[in-house]
């Protein structure tokens, strides 16, 4: 089943598949991308990280899937805010990877926080293995959406929680003018300006409006297999907050 999220891509006219078109472009802004981050959301986006990853402390999750880690800015927050034993990575951009690997030996938690090549589609570990996967602004970029919350879904174990953190369309037609606004013109203007592709912030605009957000991606989670899914809209609905169970 492909949903009229999942074609959207990176280069509209590339006749690569999106998986290869997102690494790519990863690669292309991965130097750039942390600082980007925070500029262009004015730091909120660590603010809504923190606020994600409180939903788990009550589960106190041992070993946790980060998917489409990134940089591992999310893997790294999670491991500070709910001290498991061990987290595991995967993204499909190695540039990515390299930057976040670098990250977590500064902080000398190589042994807590292992990074890999993985894609969210063809998870490489065994069914019921982790007891909570999380994704921070990832999931839009799957190339099949329902196939990537049914692996994450096979990977978990009974009772274990999936949190997923993703941008959302807001609801109050000011705010979404304003927002659109800002992220189909002033974002891959400033991408220019500070020497990054602006066409990955021309996609991001994109994807977001293409994402089902909200009660349609509630309904996604469920035809995956998952219990207990809410969502929390944050800072005027511009992210949404995910939770579900197995």
């Amino acid at each position: 089943m492909q949903l009229p999220h999942d074609p959207i891509t990176p280069e509209q006219h590339s006749g690569l598949p999106k998986k290869k078109q997102v690494a790519d472009m990863f690669d292309r802004i991965a130097g750039r991308y942390d600082f980007m981050n925070r500029m262009l959301s004015g730091r909120i986006d660590r603010l809504w990280r923190k606020i994600a990853l409180q939903k788990l402390k009550a589960k106190q999750p041992n070993a946790i899937l980060d998917v489409a880690t990134g940089t591992a800015d999310f893997a790294l927050m999670a491991y500070d805010i709910l001290h498991p034993a061990h987290i595991t990575g995967i993204d499909i951009s190695p540039g990515m990877l390299a930057g976040g690997k670098t990250k977590i030996q500064l902080r000398g938690l190589q042994s807590k926080i292992e990074l890999q090549d993985g894609d969210a589609e063809t998870i490489n570990a065994p069914t019921n293995t982790f007891d909570a996967v999380t994704v921070a602004f990832g999931v839009r970029n799957f190339e099949n959406l329902l196939a990537g919350l049914q692996e994450m879904h096979r990977v978990l174990k009974p009772s274990g929680q999936v949190l997923i953190l993703e941008f959302s369309t807001p609801r109050n037609p000011l705010i979404r003018f304003l927002y659109n606004t800002y992220m189909k013109g002033i974002a891959p203007l400033l991408a220019r300006l500070f020497g990054t592709d602006h066409h990955a912030y021309s996609y991001l605009n994109r994807s977001t409006n293409a994402f089902p957000d909200r009660e349609n991606f509630i309904f996604l989670l469920k035809e995956a297999g998952y219990t207990d899914a809410s969502f929390q809209p944050l800072t005027f609905g511009i992210c949404c907050i995910y939770t579900a169970s197995k």
